[in-house]
């Protein structure tokens, strides 16, 4: 009788070991290897420019009921860096073990850096009107501007977005190699066009 009792008691403990203890294993393990395969997706993104442009600045003050007058002008050239970067080390997501769905929380927008180098040319100024540093400040901040609204005629903002999205079809194919599903905004994630869409770059 105690053999029998004895019998049991390691039957259902190998029960409770096969049928429970293998999973749970089995779940963090993939658990695990996707947190480091996102890992490994998570670094910074940078797609880099170039625009050039020349522009004429010029400036006038009158006196004596604009009878006299004082012009100052200078010819610009402007060579500029532009960098578009996305940082996908600060990507946040969400895994459900459970039903195996990884689901993207946030993703980070994009950092513009203009950094444009300025070259005077043809400088014309007098004593009564000089140049001061109130029209370099003028000067800079419509050169930022001018340089910001050709970026956004050109094709860096699409291909900064096209990189971004190749790297987070990694995710995607990750989640399909894994059996798993890939969601975000509250749809499921089945190829990159559909991301693209999701995102709306």
């Amino acid at each position: 009788m105690l053999y029998l009792i004895v019998l049991v008691v390691i039957g259902v403990v190998l029960y409770k070991y096969f049928a429970f203890e293998k999973p749970t294993t089995t779940t963090e393990y993939n658990t695990n290897l996707i947190q480091e395969k996102i890992k490994n997706v998570g670094k910074l993104v940078v797609t880099e420019g170039h625009f050039s442009q020349v522009m004429t600045y010029k400036d006038q003050q009158k006196y004596l009921m604009d009878l006299i007058s004082f012009e100052k002008k200078a010819l610009i050239v402007i060579n500029a860096d532009v960098t578009i970067a996305y940082d996908l080390r600060q990507v946040q997501y969400d895994i459900d073990a459970k039903n195996k769905t990884i689901t993207i929380v946030s993703i980070p927008k994009e950092e513009i850096k203009i950094s444009p180098d300025i070259q005077f040319y043809d400088v014309e100024q007098s004593r009564m009107n000089p140049f001061t540093g109130d029209d370099y400040n003028k000067i800079n901040k419509k050169v930022k501007a001018d340089l910001a609204a050709k970026m956004e005629k050109s094709s860096l903002k699409a291909n900064a977005g096209n990189r971004l999205i190749s790297e987070l079809a990694k995710i995607l194919i990750l989640t399909r190699e894994m059996r798993w599903k890939l969601e975000y905004k509250n749809q499921v994630i089945e190829s990159e066009k559909q991301m693209e869409e999701t995102l709306k770059l």
